[in-house]
Protein backbone atom coordinates (compact mmCIF):
# COMPACT_ATOMS: atom_id res chain seq x y z
CA UNK A 1 0.00 0.00 0.00
CA UNK A 2 2.89 2.78 0.40
CA UNK A 3 4.35 1.80 -2.87
CA UNK A 4 1.26 2.54 -4.20
CA UNK A 5 0.83 5.83 -2.59
CA UNK A 6 4.34 6.66 -3.55
CA UNK A 7 3.23 5.69 -7.38
CA UNK A 8 0.55 8.08 -7.19
CA UNK A 9 2.14 10.74 -5.30
CA UNK A 10 5.19 10.67 -7.63
CA UNK A 11 2.33 10.78 -10.59
CA UNK A 12 0.79 13.95 -9.17
CA UNK A 13 3.54 15.97 -8.60
CA UNK A 14 4.45 15.16 -11.94
CA UNK A 15 0.79 16.84 -13.17
CA UNK A 16 1.22 19.49 -11.09
CA UNK A 17 4.35 21.01 -12.49
CA UNK A 18 2.90 20.81 -15.75
CA UNK A 19 -0.51 22.10 -15.34
CA UNK A 20 -1.00 25.62 -15.73
CA UNK A 21 -5.03 26.55 -15.31
CA UNK A 22 -5.78 27.62 -11.19
CA UNK A 23 -8.42 24.73 -10.73
CA UNK A 24 -6.50 22.22 -12.21
CA UNK A 25 -3.75 23.40 -9.95
CA UNK A 26 -5.71 24.01 -6.63
CA UNK A 27 -7.43 20.15 -7.71
CA UNK A 28 -3.73 18.52 -7.39
CA UNK A 29 -2.58 20.63 -4.81
CA UNK A 30 -5.39 19.15 -2.06
CA UNK A 31 -4.72 15.50 -3.44
CA UNK A 32 -1.51 15.95 -2.91
CA UNK A 33 -1.60 16.81 0.62
CA UNK A 34 -4.84 14.15 1.41
CA UNK A 35 -2.31 11.31 -0.63
CA UNK A 36 0.56 12.69 2.18
CA UNK A 37 -1.44 12.17 4.93
CA UNK A 38 -2.39 8.89 3.77
CA UNK A 39 1.06 8.03 2.96
CA UNK A 40 2.11 8.60 6.41
CA UNK A 41 -0.20 6.84 8.21
CA UNK A 42 0.54 4.03 6.21
CA UNK A 43 4.43 4.09 6.96
CA UNK A 44 3.68 4.40 10.48
CA UNK A 45 1.42 1.73 10.53
CA UNK A 46 3.74 -0.70 8.80
CA UNK A 47 6.95 0.62 11.37
CA UNK A 48 4.44 -0.46 14.13
CA UNK A 49 3.75 -4.06 12.65
CA UNK A 50 7.48 -4.27 12.34
CA UNK A 51 8.08 -4.04 15.92
CA UNK A 52 8.75 -7.72 18.14
CA UNK A 53 6.41 -8.38 21.03
CA UNK A 54 8.46 -9.28 24.43
CA UNK A 55 8.02 -12.33 25.24
CA UNK A 56 6.58 -12.36 28.62
CA UNK A 57 8.89 -12.74 31.69
CA UNK A 58 8.34 -16.37 33.16
CA UNK A 59 7.47 -16.53 37.41
CA UNK A 60 7.84 -19.12 39.63
CA UNK A 61 4.48 -19.36 40.61
CA UNK A 62 2.26 -21.39 37.26
CA UNK A 63 -1.20 -20.50 38.10
CA UNK A 64 -3.24 -23.06 36.31
CA UNK A 65 -6.80 -21.31 34.44
CA UNK A 66 -10.38 -22.53 36.10
CA UNK A 67 -11.91 -24.44 33.36
CA UNK A 68 -14.87 -22.99 31.10
CA UNK A 69 -18.33 -24.14 32.05
CA UNK A 70 -20.55 -25.42 28.93
CA UNK A 71 -23.45 -24.79 28.66
CA UNK A 72 -26.68 -26.40 26.75
CA UNK A 73 -28.76 -24.09 25.30
CA UNK A 74 -32.44 -23.80 26.27
CA UNK A 75 -33.99 -23.29 22.65
CA UNK A 76 -37.96 -24.38 23.76
CA UNK A 77 -39.72 -21.50 25.79
CA UNK A 78 -43.11 -19.92 25.71
CA UNK A 79 -44.28 -16.46 26.33
CA UNK A 80 -46.68 -14.11 26.43
CA UNK A 81 -47.29 -10.18 26.90
CA UNK A 82 -49.58 -7.29 28.39
CA UNK A 83 -48.78 -3.34 27.90
CA UNK A 84 -46.31 -3.38 30.47
CA UNK A 85 -44.17 -7.13 30.66
CA UNK A 86 -43.28 -10.26 28.93
CA UNK A 87 -43.14 -13.02 30.33
CA UNK A 88 -41.12 -16.20 28.90
CA UNK A 89 -41.94 -19.43 30.39
CA UNK A 90 -39.08 -22.23 30.32
CA UNK A 91 -39.31 -25.47 31.25
CA UNK A 92 -36.40 -26.60 33.58
CA UNK A 93 -36.90 -29.19 36.71
CA UNK A 94 -34.48 -28.96 39.80
CA UNK A 95 -33.29 -25.21 39.55
CA UNK A 96 -31.41 -24.32 42.52
CA UNK A 97 -32.42 -20.55 42.72
CA UNK A 98 -28.56 -19.52 44.58
CA UNK A 99 -27.45 -21.36 41.45
CA UNK A 100 -28.63 -18.74 38.55
CA UNK A 101 -26.89 -16.31 37.16
CA UNK A 102 -28.88 -13.85 35.10
CA UNK A 103 -27.61 -10.40 33.14
CA UNK A 104 -30.64 -7.91 31.54
CA UNK A 105 -29.46 -4.99 29.46
CA UNK A 106 -31.47 -2.30 27.78
CA UNK A 107 -32.30 -4.53 24.83
CA UNK A 108 -31.34 -8.23 25.80
CA UNK A 109 -30.63 -10.22 28.39
CA UNK A 110 -28.33 -13.86 29.48
CA UNK A 111 -30.09 -16.12 32.05
CA UNK A 112 -27.63 -18.98 33.11
CA UNK A 113 -28.84 -22.29 35.19
CA UNK A 114 -25.53 -23.79 37.26
CA UNK A 115 -25.56 -27.68 38.43
CA UNK A 116 -28.90 -29.09 37.14
CA UNK A 117 -28.53 -33.23 37.56
CA UNK A 118 -25.00 -32.58 36.61
CA UNK A 119 -25.50 -29.88 33.16
CA UNK A 120 -25.56 -26.37 32.71
CA UNK A 121 -27.46 -24.56 30.77
CA UNK A 122 -28.35 -21.21 29.11
CA UNK A 123 -31.33 -18.98 27.87
CA UNK A 124 -30.40 -15.44 26.20
CA UNK A 125 -31.72 -13.54 23.55
CA UNK A 126 -28.89 -11.36 22.26
CA UNK A 127 -31.76 -8.57 20.68
CA UNK A 128 -34.75 -7.81 21.85
CA UNK A 129 -37.69 -6.59 19.64
CA UNK A 130 -37.62 -3.66 22.16
CA UNK A 131 -36.16 -2.44 25.03
CA UNK A 132 -36.68 -3.15 28.31
CA UNK A 133 -36.30 -1.47 31.99
CA UNK A 134 -33.02 -4.05 33.21
CA UNK A 135 -33.24 -3.37 36.79
CA UNK A 136 -37.08 -3.90 37.20
CA UNK A 137 -36.53 -7.24 35.62
CA UNK A 138 -36.99 -10.95 37.51
CA UNK A 139 -36.53 -14.53 37.42
CA UNK A 140 -39.39 -16.67 39.57
CA UNK A 141 -38.52 -20.35 40.06
CA UNK A 142 -40.94 -23.07 40.18
CA UNK A 143 -40.77 -26.87 40.37
CA UNK A 144 -41.02 -27.54 37.08
CA UNK A 145 -40.33 -24.15 35.15
CA UNK A 146 -38.76 -21.01 35.41
CA UNK A 147 -40.60 -17.73 34.55
CA UNK A 148 -38.39 -14.77 33.18
CA UNK A 149 -40.15 -11.35 33.61
CA UNK A 150 -39.21 -8.50 31.21
CA UNK A 151 -40.47 -5.11 32.15
CA UNK A 152 -40.83 -3.14 29.04
CA UNK A 153 -39.55 0.43 29.09
CA UNK A 154 -42.51 1.50 27.09
CA UNK A 155 -45.96 0.28 26.41
CA UNK A 156 -46.24 -1.57 22.98
CA UNK A 157 -47.37 -4.64 21.33
CA UNK A 158 -44.55 -6.90 20.62
CA UNK A 159 -44.72 -8.22 17.17
CA UNK A 160 -41.77 -10.96 18.39
CA UNK A 161 -39.17 -11.54 21.30
CA UNK A 162 -36.50 -11.66 18.97
CA UNK A 163 -35.64 -8.07 17.27
CA UNK A 164 -35.90 -8.43 13.42
CA UNK A 165 -33.86 -6.50 10.59
CA UNK A 166 -36.58 -3.67 8.59
CA UNK A 167 -35.89 -5.65 5.59
CA UNK A 168 -37.06 -2.57 3.54
CA UNK A 169 -34.43 -0.83 4.69
CA UNK A 170 -31.83 0.41 2.21
CA UNK A 171 -28.30 -1.44 2.07
CA UNK A 172 -25.48 0.78 3.67
CA UNK A 173 -22.89 1.80 0.54
CA UNK A 174 -20.16 -0.41 0.68
CA UNK A 175 -16.85 1.18 1.60
CA UNK A 176 -15.46 2.93 -1.22
CA UNK A 177 -11.74 2.71 -2.66
CA UNK A 178 -9.33 5.25 -0.86
CA UNK A 179 -7.61 5.56 -4.44
CA UNK A 180 -11.30 6.18 -6.11
CA UNK A 181 -11.21 10.14 -5.48
CA UNK A 182 -8.27 10.03 -7.07
CA UNK A 183 -9.56 8.47 -10.51
CA UNK A 184 -12.22 11.25 -9.96
CA UNK A 185 -10.16 14.44 -10.09
CA UNK A 186 -7.85 12.82 -13.42
CA UNK A 187 -11.09 12.14 -15.37
CA UNK A 188 -12.19 15.22 -14.37
CA UNK A 189 -8.64 17.23 -15.37
CA UNK A 190 -9.05 14.97 -18.84
CA UNK A 191 -12.06 16.69 -19.20
CA UNK A 192 -11.12 19.95 -18.69
CA UNK A 193 -7.99 20.05 -20.08
CA UNK A 194 -6.70 20.91 -23.16
CA UNK A 195 -5.30 18.94 -25.68
CA UNK A 196 -1.71 18.78 -24.38
CA UNK A 197 -2.69 17.73 -20.60
CA UNK A 198 -4.91 15.47 -21.91
CA UNK A 199 -2.07 13.54 -23.96
CA UNK A 200 -0.15 14.09 -20.60
CA UNK A 201 -2.55 12.48 -18.00
CA UNK A 202 -3.39 9.57 -20.67
CA UNK A 203 0.70 8.71 -20.77
CA UNK A 204 1.09 9.12 -17.16
CA UNK A 205 -1.71 7.19 -16.09
CA UNK A 206 -1.09 4.27 -19.09
CA UNK A 207 2.90 4.18 -17.80
CA UNK A 208 1.92 3.88 -14.14
CA UNK A 209 -0.90 1.88 -14.34
CA UNK A 210 0.72 -1.28 -17.04
CA UNK A 211 -0.24 -4.40 -16.23
CA UNK A 212 -1.88 -3.57 -12.78
CA UNK A 213 -5.41 -2.38 -14.12
CA UNK A 214 -7.11 -1.38 -17.04
CA UNK A 215 -6.93 2.28 -18.38
CA UNK A 216 -9.67 4.32 -16.21
CA UNK A 217 -9.48 7.17 -19.05
CA UNK A 218 -9.47 4.56 -22.00
CA UNK A 219 -13.84 5.23 -22.48
CA UNK A 220 -12.57 9.24 -23.33
CA UNK A 221 -10.06 8.68 -25.56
Amino acid sequence: MAEEFALDLEELRHLHEIAKRPRILSLLTSEIRNLEKLSSEATSTARASQIPIPAPIATGTTVSPSPARSYSPLASFSWDQDNDKVKIYVSLEGVDETKIESEFKPNSFDVKFHDIQGKNYRFAVVKLHKDIVPENCKILVKPKRVIITLVKASKANWLDLHFKEDKLKPAMDEEKDPMAGIMDLMKNMYEDGDEEMKKTIAKAWTDARTGKTADPLSSYR
